[in-house]
C-alpha cells in the first residue's frame, strides 16, 4: 500500500500556495525533524535554508546516513527535495541538546512554506537511552525537561516570527507539540492553526484539567495506527483518527508504515483489540504502582542497561554490554527483585486482560429489545 514516499511522488508538484497544508503534509514534516542537521541549518530565524540545499549539504556529508533517525530518513529528504511543494521550504531555528545528568533529550526545527506559515516540528526519541529513560519518567513526573523546553522553543519562536503557526510531531514529538501548545500563551495559541500528534503519548490527569490544553484541544489532530501502543499510553482528551498501516503490532508506530491516500491517511474504524488489551494491561499495571515503585522501576532498569557505558540503544545489542547488563542484575538483589517483580506483575495482568477479552468477545450477545433470539422462537 502506498505510504508518505508515495504521497511525494503524487501530490509533490502541488505547491501551498494551491493547496493547504494537510496532515501527510505535517507528517512528512515531522519526519525530516528526526534528522540531525547540525551546522546546516541556522539556530536562529535569519538566513533559513531552502530544503533542497540543506538536503545537499547534507548528503555530500560522508557521515550522512549516520545523521538519519531510519534508513528511510534519508530517501525521505531526498524526495521532498525534488518537489515543488517542499524543495523551497526554507529550514530554521534548529534546535538539539542531548544532556545525560538532567535526562534531556530534546530536538526541534522549523519549516517556512510559502504561505507565510511555520511548522515547529518536534523531534521524537533518538537512539540515545537517555531519550528512553525520559520517556519512561513520564509515567511518574507530571512534567519532564522536554516538554519544559519544547513551551520555551515556542515561545521563542513565536516572539521572533510573525505569521500563523502549527505545531507537529512523531511520538515523543507529538507529545511535546500538544504540551507545547497546551501551555503557551493565550495570544500565542491564537495564532496556532493547528497541531498534530502522531501516535504520541498522552500525559498525566494533571494536564486534562489545564485550562491552556483545553482551549486547545479543537485545534489538536491526533492520528494513530490500528495497533497503537504508544500513542494509547497516559491519557487523551481530544479524539483520534485511526490510521491503516502495513505493519503488525508495535512496528506499526513506524511512520513509513502508515497508509496514504491522495492528500490524506486511509483510515480504519477504531484501533485493534490487540491495542485495546496492551493499553488495558498497562494502565492497570501502572495504576497497581506508587510513585515510587515506578521510580525505582525506570531507575534499576537504566542503571542496568548503561551499566556498560552504553548511550545508544542499539549498543544494547553488544555482547560486552548484553553480559554487563545481566552481571548488573543478577549482583544487585534490590535491581534483580524490582525488575523481575514487575515483569512478573505485568504478565500477569496482560494474562488477566487476554483472558477477559477473550471471554467477551466469545460471550453471546443481549437480544435486542423487542426481538426474541431463535432459541426463544423454537
Amino acid at each position: 500500500m502506498a505510504n508518505v514516499m508515495d504521497y511525494l511522488e503524487w501530490r509533490g508538484d502541488i505547491l501551498f500556495s494551491q493547496v493547504p497544508v494537510n496532515a501527510v503534509d505535517s507528517l512528512v514534516f515531522a519526519a525530516l525533524s528526526y534528522l540531525k542537521l547540525d551546522g546546516l541549518v541556522p539556530e536562529t530565524l535569519e538566513n533559513p535554508v531552502p530544503l533542497w540545499v540543506a538536503a545537499e549539504a547534507l548528503l555530500a556529508m560522508p557521515d550522512a546516513s549516520s545523521r538519519a533517525h531510519t534508513r528511510a530518513d534519508i530517501p525521505l529528504l531526498q524526495a521532498a527535495a525534488q518537489t515543488p511543494r517542499f524543495r523551497d521550504v526554507r529550514l530554521c531555528a534548529y534546535h538539539s541538546r542531548t544532556l545525560y545528568e538532567e535526562e534531556t533529550q530534546f530536538a526541534a526545527m522549523a519549516f517556512l512554506t510559502a504561505d507565510g506559515s511555520a511548522f515547529l516540528a518536534f523531534r521524537g526519541t533518538d537512539a540515545t537511552l537517555v531519550g528512553w529513560k525520559e520517556d519512561f519518567n513520564m509515567s511518574f513526573q507530571d512534567t519532564v525537561p522536554a516538554q519544559l523546553e519544547a513551551v520555551r522553543y515556542t515561545e521563542r519562536f513565536a516572539a521572533a516570527f510573525g505569521g500563523p503557526l502549527y505545531l507537529t510531531g512523531h511520538s515523543k514529538g507529538g507529545n511535546l507539540a500538544v504540551f507545547a501548545a497546551a501551555r503557551s500563551a493565550p495570544f500565542i495559541q491564537d495564532r496556532m492553526q493547528g497541531v498534530y500528534n502522531h501516535d504520541g503519548p498522552g500525559f498525566g490527569e494533571y494536564l486534562m484539567g489545564d485550562p491552556g490544553y483545553q482551549r486547545m484541544v479543537p485545534k489538536i489532530r491526533t492520528f494513530v495506527p490500528e495497533s497503537s501502543i504508544i500513542g494509547m499510553l497516559l491519557e487523551h482528551e481530544e479524539p483520534y483518527t485511526v490510521v491503516k498501516s502495513n505493519q503488525v503490532s508495535i512496528l506499526q508506530h513506524d511512520l513509513y508504515s502508515w497508509e496514504v491516500l491522495g492528500g490524506g491517511f486511509v483510515q480504519a474504524e477504531e484501533v485493534s483489540g490487540h491495542s485495546k488489551r496492551m493499553d488495558r494491561s498497562i494502565k492497570t499495571w501502572l495504576s497497581g504502582m506508587e510513585r515510587s515503585e515506578r521510580i525505582a522501576l525506570v531507575d534499576a532498569l537504566y542503571a542496568a542497561l548503561s551499566a556498560g557505558g552504553a548511550k545508544k540503544v542499539g549498543e544494547l545489542s553488544q555482547p560486552r554490554n548484553i553480559r554487563l547488563f545481566l552481571k548488573a542484575v543478577q549482583t544487585d538483589e534490590s535491581k534483580r527483585k524490582i525488575l523481575t517483580g514487575e515483569l512478573a506483575e505485568f504478565l500477569r495482568i496482560l494474562g488477566e486482560t487476554a483472558y477477559a477479552y477473550g471471554a467477551k468477545q466469545l460471550k453471546a450477545p443481549e437480544p435486542e429489545e423487542g426481538l426474541q433470539n431463535e432459541k426463544t422462537v423454537l
